[in-house]
């Protein structure tokens, strides 16, 4: 409990009050014996633990990292994403906090529930179809001021973009949980949407969007049971569980995949020094004369560090080391 160090001035100011009566000494008493009462706002409902929270902030920082590598390529513009806020709040809320005209995906995650939506602001809408299609000599306020609905064409293009962001979500919920996300519908009116009811607690996940010195806004509204068959794990407990058991399965696919992972070899059979004119003066049958004894064993470097010690052979006509010596990547001045 913080504590206030107040000065001499200010004491005896407080113990002229009280002898002048200012200030009830038992009144000031009950007041600090008296619980503290803290509001609660009902249509505001807290479901989620700070715990909660703090894993799917990580994720969803996960989640922004990859929004910004796929619209940087996409738009072949430096895009920064960032996580602004993360409230629990009502549908109703989320619904009056966005434009009245803007771009709203509709999406499932399957095998979790309820439907989520991914909300992206015109302004940004705008500037993707101009970069994807061509600038034009219009400004994007002006555009946004005359527009009223996308056309055709426009939302064909946005929902290309929209579902490269929902196989990011995918990805961004792996590591907790596999989910298969399909677009269900876009809207562009959020007072038509009708997918819960106005009081239905919600994670409202809102990330700001940097480009070309202009920030826009994309929101993502979950719903309170999207998460309730996964809740434990959110928990760190359970996430960084040390005793958790290694599932063999889990062993095989990462031995799969490394197997595929190309690596450099080299051995270097000696080094030498020459000048230029010597160089440039070479013939087919010169000999170079380099400083390492042909007795002793080579050294076989994977991705530039010293793992093996290896002998030059030939194996079908073709040139050849074999291993002698395993060095664990150490280096070796034997």
């Amino acid at each position: 409990m913080s504590q206030q160090v107040l000065s001499q001035q200010e004491i005896d100011a407080l113990l002229v009050a009280m002898d002048s009566g200012e200030i009830d000494a038992e009144e000031e008493k009950e007041e600090i014996n008296s619980p503290k009462v803290k509001p609660y706002d009902f249509r505001r409902p807290v479901r989620l633990s700070k715990e909660y929270l703090s894993t799917i902030t990580m994720v969803f920082e996960d989640f922004s990292k990859l929004v910004s590598n796929l619209l940087s390529t996409q738009l072949r513009r430096p895009v920064e994403t960032k996580i602004a806020a993360i409230e629990q709040v009502s549908f109703d809320e989320f619904v009056h906090s966005v434009p009245s005209f803007t771009l709203m995906g509709v999406f499932q995650s399957k095998p979790l529930n309820g439907l989520q939506i991914l909300e992206i602001n015109p302004q940004f809408s705008l500037q993707m179809i101009e970069l994807l299609c061509g600038y034009t000599d219009v400004s994007t306020e002006e555009l946004l001021a005359e527009k009223a609905n996308f056309t055709d064409i426009e939302m064909a293009i946005l929902e290309d973009v929209m579902k490269s962001l929902l196989r990011t979500f995918e990805t961004a919920w792996k590591e907790i949980k596999e989910i298969e996300v399909t677009l269900q519908d876009t809207e562009t009116k959020p007072q038509l949407l009708q997918t819960m009811s106005p009081n239905e607690p919600v994670i409202l996940v809102t990330f700001s969007v940097t480009m070309e010195d202009q920030r826009t806004y994309i929101n993502l509204c979950i719903p309170y049971i999207f998460f309730e068959d996964i809740l434990d794990k959110l928990s760190f407990k359970n996430w960084f569980h040390s005793g958790k058991e290694f599932d063999a399965s889990e062993r095989g696919q990462l031995a799969a995949g490394l197997d595929k992972v190309p690596v450099d070899i080299e051995v270097l059979l000696g080094e030498s020094q020459m000048s230029v004119s010597d160089f440039l003066g070479m013939e087919e049958g010169d000999i170079i004369q380099l400083d390492y004894k042909t007795s002793r064993p080579l050294t076989m470097y994977v991705e530039n560090k010293p793992y093996f010690k290896v002998k030059p052979g030939q194996l079908e006509n073709k040139l050849a080391v074999e291993i002698l010596k395993f060095t664990g990547g150490e280096s070796d001045d034997e």
